[in-house]
C-alpha cells in the first residue's frame, strides 16, 4: 500500500496537468507563469521552511551527502563515455547528458513528503543544496562543450557561476540550513504564513510538470531517449546503492537517497538545452519517457526502502 499511497496522488496530479493542457484549460502562458512562480517563489520558500524549521542538532549527515555527490559524479562520467561510445551527435549530446542525471525536484519533494514526512524532506533539502550546484556545472559544461559556441574559460566559468548563484532553490536550501543552525524554529505566526505559501507549491508544481509533458519528437528520438531515461531511473539508483553501502548510509538518509536517485529527469533540461543550442525535442522525449518509467523505479525504491 505504501507505493499506492505515496505515488498515486503524484501521478494523478501529473495526469491532471496533462489533461488540462490537452483540453485547452491551461496553455503555454499559464504554464510559463506557473513555472516562474514555483521556481522563484513557492519552492524556495517551502525548502527554506522545511529545512529552517529543523534544529539540525545532529549536524549534516556528511556520509550521505558525499555518497550522493559521488553517485552523480560517476553518472556524469558514465554519460560522457556513452556519448562517445554510442556516437551521439553534438546537437543531441547536451540534452542526452542532462537526461542521465538531472532530477525533478518537484516530484522528489512530493514523493518524499508523502512517504517519509518532514524528516525525509529535511534530508532531501540539505542534500540537494550540495547536488544542484554540481549538476549545474556538469550540464553547463557539457552543453557549452558541444554547442559549437566559442567561449574562453573565463566566459564559461562566468556563465556557470551565474547559473549557480542565481538559482533560487540553492538559495532557499542554504538559507534554510543557516536558519536551522542559528535558530531552528519559527514563531507560530511566521510558521503558519510559510505553511500557507508552501501549500501552493506542490499541487501547482505537479500540474505544471504534467502540462509540460509532450510527445513531440518521441518517435524520432525513441532509442536515445530510452537510453538516457534508463541510465537515469535504473542505472543511477544502482550506482547510488553501491556508494551507500561503501559509505555505510542507513536509516532515513538511505530511504531518501533511493527515492532521490529514482526520480525522473527535470523539465529544466528543455530550458537549458534551448539556451545553449542543444536538441529540445530530445529533451522533451527524455522528460516524458523518464517520467513514465519513474513510476516503476520509484515503486521499487519504496518497496526496497
Amino acid at each position: 500500500m505504501i507505493v499506492l499511497n505515496s505515488l498515486f496522488p503524484i501521478f494523478t496530479l501529473l495526469l491532471l496537468g496533462f489533461v488540462l493542457k490537452r483540453r485547452g484549460i491551461t496553455d503555454a502562458v499559464f504554464l510559463k507563469t506557473a513555472d516562474r512562480l514555483i521556481y522563484y517563489i513557492f519552492f524556495p520558500i517551502m525548502l527554506f521552511w522545511k529545512i529552517g524549521g529543523a534544529s539540525l542538532a545532529g549536524g549534516i549527515d556528511w556520509s550521505f551527502c558525499i555518497a550522493t555527490l559521488c553517485t552523480f559524479l560517476t553518472m556524469f562520467v558514465l554519460s560522457s563515455l556513452v556519448i562517445r561510445l554510442v556516437t551521439i551527435s553534438d546537437f543531441k549530446a547536451g540534452s542526452f547528458s542532462q537526461g542521465c542525471y538531472r532530477f525533478n525536484t518537484y516530484i522528489g519533494v512530493a514523493v518524499i513528503l508523502n512517504s517519509l514526512g518532514e524528516e525525509g524532506i529535511q534530508y532531501f533539502g540539505v542534500v540537494i543544496g550540495f547536488v544542484i550546484p554540481l549538476i549545474n556545472v556538469f550540464a553547463v559544461s557539457t552543453l557549452i562543450w558541444f554547442s559549437g559556441q566559442e567561449m574562453n574559460l573565463q566566459k564559461r566559468l562566468r556563465f556557470a557561476g551565474g547559473a549557480l548563484v542565481s538559482n533560487p532553490l540553492i538559495l532557499g536550501c542554504i538559507a534554510g540550513i543557516l536558519y536551522a543552525r542559528l535558530i531552528g524554529s519559527f514563531p507560530v505566526f511566521i510558521d503558519n504564513s510559510l505553511s500557507l505559501v508552501s501549500m501552493v507549491a506542490l499541487p501547482l508544481a505537479l500540474i505544471s510538470v504534467g502540462g509540460s509533458l509532450t510527445f513531440a519528437g518521441v518517435k524520432e528520438n525513441l532509442g536515445i531517449a530510452f537510453l538516457a531515461s534508463f541510465l537515469k531511473v535504473a542505472v543511477l539508483p544502482l550506482i547510488g546503492l553501491l556508494y551507500f553501502f561503501l559509505f555505510d548510509v542507513t536509516g532515513v538518509p538511505f530511504k531518501v537517497g533511493l527515492l532521490f536517485f529514482s526520480l525522473p529527469a527535470s523539465t529544466a533540461i528543455y530550458v537549458l538545452s534551448s539556451q545553449l543550442n542543444s536538441d529540445t525535442e530530445l529533451a522533451s522525449s527524455v522528460i516524458l519517457m523518464s517520467t513514465l518509467l519513474s513510476f516503476v523505479s520509484l515503486s521499487v525504491a519504496l518497496l526496497f526502502s
